[in-house]
């Protein structure tokens, strides 16, 4: 990606945080951050921190999008995230529809910012984080937010979205 197209979708991220009244304050990385692994190891933070923008689809003709925003460390719950969004079923976007939803490439979709307006979900997990990271336009760079402020900004209902783990069992026990 050239210098400029790259300085643009940040810019685009940065006022779209100023509009909401967060400040996004950018830090491009010098390695990728397209998948939240690489996003955590290059700021030295946990996978948990990190928030994906997880674009997804309504089933009906048009699809709608739907933006899911969840940590780095869990899956989304696609029968949860539908009844979130108030839709009956939602599918993951393929590529050239998140980039048609979003005006931005997977690896680099920001919580907010999008070039059409998304139903947006936000899993209640991230609040764990006092800080988080996400994407700010491109897999190069990222930027700081509060739960708060990415609640703000994104326009996202919070819910339970992430899949649930069943814990791991103690002691050997075989949990059946």
């Amino acid at each position: 990606m050239d210098e400029g197209k790259r300085r643009s979708f940040v810019e685009r991220v940065v006022a779209a945080g100023a509009a909401a009244g967060v400040e996004v304050r950018p830090h491009a990385m010098g390695e990728t951050t397209a998948t939240a692994a690489e996003a955590a190891a290059a700021l030295g933070v946990e996978v948990g921190q990190i928030v994906k923008s997880l674009i997804f689809a309504t089933v009906e003709e048009p699809p709608r999008g739907v933006l899911c925003l969840l940590s780095g460390a869990d899956r989304a719950d696609l029968a949860a995230l539908a009844a979130a969004a108030g839709v009956s079923s939602v599918r993951r976007a393929s590529a050239d529809e998140a980039r048609a939803f979003t005006g931005f490439v997977i690896g680099g979709i920001p919580p907010f910012g999008h070039a059409t307006h998304l139903v947006a979900v936000a899993d209640a997990g991230l609040r764990a984080w006092e800080q988080l990271w996400a994407a700010c336009g491109t897999h190069l760079d990222v930027f700081p937010i509060s739960p708060a402020e990415l609640l703000r900004a994104s326009g996202a209902r919070e819910a339970q979205v992430a899949e649930r783990r069943d814990p791991a069992p103690r002691n050997g026990a075989t949990g059946a």
